[in-house]
């Protein structure tokens, strides 16, 4: 395979991507830290969705399920798929600390 492979994500099928500029990112945290907050940013940010979902009000994006929706907390693993033009990403400026 060349590094000038491309392909096509299920969320963005009319626009190709060169697989050298895809960047995989799993956001793995304790209970409560803000992965699912930290996820609807991203689809903010990047252009996915128009609205940030809150977890405490039943609206996040991943959180699809009925049971959590209804408990306000995350069942189900979920993924995403979005892009950005800048190579900084949607997070360029916040600093970047664990």
């Amino acid at each position: 395979m060349s590094n000038n492979a491309e392909f096509s994500s299920a969320n963005a099928a009319d626009r190709p991507a060169v697989l050298e500029h895809t960047r995989n990112i799993g956001i793995a945290a304790h209970i409560d830290a803000g992965k699912t907050t930290c996820t609807e940013r991203v689809l903010f940010y990047s252009g996915v969705v128009h609205k940030i979902g809150e977890v405490h009000e039943g609206s996040a994006t991943t959180d699809w399920m009925e049971q959590e929706r209804e408990r306000g907390i995350t069942i189900t693993s979920a993924a995403i798929s979005c892009g950005w033009t800048t190579s900084e990403g949607p997070n360029a400026g916040i600093p970047h600390r664990i």
